[in-house]
């Protein structure tokens, strides 16, 4: 054999090394991306409280705006619309939408309607601090174990559910809200009556 054709016999060894680690790289790739994408959408499913569905009662401690720590319990509202928001103080959406909740909660509170905002900060005291910042004067609960984010199945903070005065989800809004748009859905749970 001569040195040139050795030298291609080389030459095409590397190449075809090269080719099959390339192809290795884009194999281990696409089984990640494969990997995350069923591993997302079996995450979504299971215990996702949706539109349409009647919301998951649960107790939990109430802290910030009350002088004695009592427990609230979703089902001693029955008969009132519901904004159920989910959220965490250092969460920067859930910071912004904050002050337009305690805008309208008198007006609402009024009309029939509870917000009850639920925290899943580490620590009551960081709750408190935030709720003192801002005035916050509705109820707000603790949810330390994260046991009710988990069965309404939220993902990203803020995540608010409008309930109606049956118990029964109307809306379920991912993300920050803005003024208009909280009370809009705010009207939606105004019990009937009211």
């Amino acid at each position: 054999m001569s040195k040139v054709e050795q030298a291609n016999q080389n030459k095409q060894k590397k190449k075809r090394n090269r080719f099959i680690f390339r192809l290795s790289i884009l194999v281990v790739l696409f089984g990640a991306l494969v990997f995350a994408v069923f591993n997302n959408l079996t995450a979504d499913e299971g215990a996702i409280v949706d539109v349409g569905d009647e919301a998951l009662d649960f107790s939990l401690k109430q802290v910030a705006t009350t002088e004695e720590a009592n427990n609230l319990q979703l089902s001693d509202y029955e008969g009132k619309g519901v904004m159920l928001n989910f959220w965490g103080t250092w969460c920067e959406p859930c910071e912004r939408e904050m002050p337009y909740m305690e805008q309208l909660y008198p007006e609402y509170k009024e009309k029939g309607v509870e917000i009850i905002a639920v925290s899943v900060d580490s620590t009551e005291l960081v709750i408190d601090n935030f709720a003192n910042k801002y005035g916050l004067t509705f109820p707000i609960v603790h949810d330390e174990n994260k046991q009710v984010l988990d069965a309404y199945g939220v993902r990203p903070l803020p995540t608010t559910y409008f309930i109606d005065e049956h118990g029964v989800v109307q809306e379920r809004v991912l993300g920050e809200l803005t003024l208009e748009n909280l009370e809009g859905y705010l009207q939606q749970i105004v019990p009937e009556g009211s």
